[in-house]
């Protein structure tokens, strides 16, 4: 099973289980941030079926009419996730909380909305620990702010950035219902509602914003573009990559190649044997590689003398 996918059931099954305790438990307690934290894993819950739905049809074999496969289809579905669900329920939970703001509505059984929290939090915390593992090895030594930033894996960057949301949203109504509960005003309740469909948007609203620079088509990461150079220079130090071209398709990499070849091979058929020793050697090296573009180019030294014999039978025809 792909990390991705991983990650993506390990989160559903958390969300499933903290969404039914926390509308069990706004229905007992008439907590509108308790409420707005049940809708929020809800939502969750249908996010990561729609990324399990991208998952599977990325993998579709290339057609005539999409060529390049259907890689980029995750990205659909993740921007369709950031966009509806985090945005609609960002929503409804301000709505709801202005609504009770202008009405407030006293509590029944705190106590419970507060263990129910906290056990919430508890929960969180592990499938975002379970998340982060995930990401590590892909990570490497950034930081998790920059990861998320440059990360081609829009899957993986939605769930973490909705374990991030959740955790974060539980310890803002878990405060707040709290602050209810010290205070005896509902209104704490309402604002927490509030605060938590604020965080909803703005966490949606930057996820949207990568996924879309996704869609338009990204290029590898630097680290991929370095050790493509240094598998260069260290198998086949006769050549020289004059340019590439990277573009992200989900979790495949298209590569476009211009490679001057230092000492030209003694036939065409040499030459595509070459280039087809090369690609191989890639698309082992670099199993994400799925298309490969190669245009060879000769030496300078070479052109130079391909123009003078050109020149040579030219006068020699004349």
């Amino acid at each position: 099973m792909a990390t991705g996918t991983k990650a993506i059931y390990y989160a559903l099954a958390a969300n499933a289980g903290i969404a039914l305790t926390k509308t069990a438990a706004a229905v007992i307690t008439g907590s509108t941030s308790m409420l707005a934290e049940a809708i929020h894993s809800f939502a969750d819950c249908g996010n990561q079926v729609l990324l399990l739905i991208g998952v599977r049809r990325a993998k579709a074999p290339p057609t005539e009419l999409h060529p390049l496969g259907y890689g980029k289809v995750s990205y659909f579905w993740s921007f369709l996730v950031a966009l509806l669900l985090f945005s609609m329920g960002g929503l409804f939970s301000i709505y709801e909380g202005s609504h009770k703001l202008l009405k407030p509505e006293p509590m029944q059984y705190p106590w419970l909305a507060v263990g129910v929290l906290a056990v919430g939090v508890i929960l969180e915390s592990f499938s975002l620990y379970g998340a982060l593992k995930e990401v590590r090895p892909l990570r490497g030594h950034r930081s998790l702010y920059r990861w998320l930033r440059e990360t081609r894996q829009s899957e993986l960057m939605v769930v973490v950035g909705e374990d991030i949301a959740a955790l974060l949203g539980l310890v803002a109504a878990l405060v707040f219902v709290a602050l209810a509960l010290v205070t005896g005003n509902p209104a704490f309740d309402a604002v927490g509602s509030i605060v938590i469909g604020v965080l909803l948007i703005a966490i949606a609203l930057m996820i949207t914003l990568e996924i879309k620079s996704l869609i338009i088509g990204e290029s590898a990461d630097d680290v991929f573009k370095q050790e493509l150079k240094t598998f260069f220079a260290e198998k086949y130090p006769n050549t020289q990559i004059l340019n590439s071209i990277t573009q992200h398709h989900g979790a495949d990499i298209v590569l476009a190649l211009k490679v001057r070849f230092r000492r030209w091979p003694a036939s065409a058929r040499a030459l595509v044997d070459q280039i087809n020793r090369i690609e191989k050697s890639i698309r082992q090296q670099f199993p994400a590689v799925r298309f490969i573009f190669f245009e060879p180019d000769i030496s300078s030294a070479e052109k130079r003398q391909q123009t003078a014999r050109a020149n040579k039978q030219t006068r020699a025809t004349k």
